[in-house]
């Protein structure tokens, strides 16, 4: 670990010498923050996994009632496909012989994840999605380049995603290629370990970090260091591979709150004691489909050199104590719930170094009154001469020219480097000022990555769908964009409103934390008749203020959203109704010019792949 010296580089100025002040998102985690439970048996406490061969194994005491996810990690450790080399004798084997047992159905269709890569049976089948590990959304033109030359040889079949952790991920993948991409990703820096299933995903931070002129701190350093713990340095790290959920992890670097710390099992957030620089602790904040929880308190200050230490307590003590029965009821915060706050701090701070974790700072370092800014388009950076530029693209979706395109760009105006954002937009740092115009002329901004998207499409988020994913309910990344098109012919706002659509109740588009969310289910039609429909959540809030949205309406059919939006819009958030061309017409009227000028100049096609892998151009 690196010294406290070392990184007084990764803390802005700004910090030194500020009165700090407790934002309101802090003071409700604390005030949320579940009660000491009034008896915790100490039989309880009894760590129920135990490490045997260099992997950590669930009791044989604990193994009743357990669910079908931890039986099949007894029966064989995922992590044996990777440690064990078990990936290059699976790889060889032709589908229909794996498909043969249960055993192998398990290995590609759940081990697997623990190494990236995700079978997408029920959508396309025997094609893989790849999901990297991409500290802090930091990204290299020449990794880019890679994972381009990846997708591009399956042609139709491949594409990528930014998704809602800073992250990549890649389609259209084979079995057979497996070992070569493991390896290619390697070479140029990348890693997939142990992004799926029952694992830390990727830890978020500041996506401006040390490029921002308002930063608090550079999370850059703390996002690698715990992704470095995490995967053993990309070379799997088994004491933490058996967790009994996925748990997510970010660093706050900025007063915008660009993490979302409210939605993390543990959130590092600036704040100072006694003089030394480092971060009060949120636990336990998650989504899922049976409940969704914001994080609270730890009541825990830890400096900037304990960042991994308290990271690696908190897993042990989740791996050691969680629950293994119902999934609906095995992440962190059903254990916080269980234990009380107090107890779950304590089992953290047995875990420590010394075995000692300080009380919490009582005042961060977050401005409390901070309107968040919007990254996308053109800004100065801290360094004189420099800007960065936003990129919108549009619900995440990437094709492999892109990728290519956007790392010759990287590079010819920038330092050939990428950033990504949760909101599933690109930004490039380090431009030139002189270099600027040129840039905002490349044909990738002007025709698919615009740094002015229209104020809707501007905050719109979509998970995969039903295209690719088999838990999905409803498609929604086209659709999601025919509705903002259709909306914003229809509704004129004043000021960007955010839209997010998940395809089920996993919410990986994390609809509780939009203005206006969308969460796939089945419904019935006007005519009575079983069709694509979403549950609507208002409210969400993000920022300095955030919390979780609530629902507002249920089972609303796909085909009537749009005018569920529309008056969403004019009710809840000022929009005004346009004059629309066919209203004009039974009047006489010539159309509104506004709209017709809006959609000759944002009528765009683009690349959706179906589920077979065939691109259609889709126009919305």
């Amino acid at each position: 670990m690196a010294s406290s010296a070392s990184l007084q580089q990764f803390f802005s100025p700004m910090v030194r010498g500020r009165r700090p002040r407790t934002s309101p998102a802090i003071l409700r985690a604390v005030a949320q923050a579940p009660e000491l439970a009034a008896e915790v048996d100490t039989g309880r406490l009894e760590p129920r996994v135990e490490e045997r061969g260099g992997y950590w194994v669930l009791k044989e005491t604990f193994r009743a009632g357990i669910n079908p996810q931890e039986k099949m990690k007894l029966q064989k450790d995922p992590m044996t496909l990777l440690l064990g080399d078990g990936i290059r004798e699976l790889a060889v084997k032709p589908l229909p012989e794996i498909e043969a047992s249960n055993a192998g159905k398990d290995d590609i269709d759940t081990r697997l994840k623990w190494l990236g890569f995700f079978h997408r049976r029920k959508h396309h089948y025997g094609r893989f999605m790849v999901r990297m590990k991409l500290p802090n959304g930091v990204t290299t033109s020449e990794q880019t380049r890679y994972l381009a030359s990846v997708v591009a040889a399956y042609g139709r079949d491949g594409c990528a995603d930014v998704t809602t952790r800073q992250n990549w991920q890649i389609r259209g993948i084979q079995l057979p290629e497996v070992p070569t991409i493991l390896d290619g990703l390697a070479t140029v820096g990348l890693s997939s370990l142990q992004s799926g299933m029952d694992n830390v995903r990727n830890p978020v931070g500041n996506p401006l970090a040390g490029v921002d002129p308002h930063e608090i701190v550079d999370t850059r350093l703390f996002t690698s260091l715990l992704s470095s713990f995490v995967t053993a340095n990309s070379t799997g790290n088994p004491a933490i591979t058996n967790l009994p959920r996925k748990w997510n992890v970010c660093v706050v670097g900025s007063h915008d709150l660009y993490e979302h710390p409210h939605i993390n099992d543990l959130a590092y957030v600036p704040a100072k004691k006694d003089g030394r620089f480092g971060f009060n602790l949120l636990v336990g904040g998650f989504f899922s489909p049976k409940r969704c929880a914001e994080a609270v308190a730890l009541d825990a200050w830890v400096p900037a050199d304990d960042v991994v230490a308290v990271c690696k307590a908190v897993l042990e003590a989740y791996r050691d104590l969680g629950n293994r029965g119902n999934r609906q009821r095995t992440r962190m915060m059903w254990l916080i719930d269980e234990l009380g706050i107090e107890v779950f701090r304590s089992e953290v701070e047995k875990r420590m170094p010394q075995s000692k974790l300080n009380r919490a700072s009582p005042e961060d370092l977050l401005e409390t009154k901070w309107e968040r800014r919007d990254y996308l388009g053109v800004h100065p950076q801290k360094q004189p001469g420099l800007s960065f530029v936003g990129l919108h693209v549009p619900v995440g979706r990437v094709q492999a020219a892109d990728m290519f395109e956007l790392a010759r760009i990287s590079e010819e105006y920038g330092s050939g480097e990428l950033r990504l954002t949760v909101e599933q937009n690109i930004i490039i740092p380090n431009v030139q000022n002189s270099r600027l115009s040129a840039l905002l002329n490349e044909p990738l901004l002007k025709e698919r990555f615009s740094p002015e998207p229209s104020i809707l499409m501007k905050g719109l988020v979509a998970c995969t769908g039903s295209q690719f994913c088999g838990q999905a309910i409803i498609e929604t990344k086209a659709r999601a964009l025919r509705v903002v098109k259709e909306v914003e012919l229809r509704v004129a706002v004043a000021r960007p409103v955010r839209m997010h659509w998940s395809g089920c109740p996993n919410s990986c588009a994390q609809v509780q934390v939009a203005d206006i969310g969308f969460m796939g289910c089945l419904t019935r039609n006007a005519q009575g008749k079983v069709c694509e429909g979403a549950d609507i959540y208002l409210g969400g809030r993000i920022g300095s203020d955030s919390h979780l949205g609530e629902a507002y309406k249920k089972a609303v059919p796909c085909d009537d959203l749009v005018a569920a939006v529309v008056d969403i819009l004019v009710d809840k958030f000022g929009g005004v109704l346009r004059v629309r061309e066919e209203d004009d017409d039974a009047v006489g009227g010539n159309g509104s010019e506004e709209a017709r000028a809006w959609s000759l100049t944002h009528s765009v096609e683009w690349p959706i792949m179906s589920a077979r892998g065939a691109t259609t151009m889709l126009c919305v």
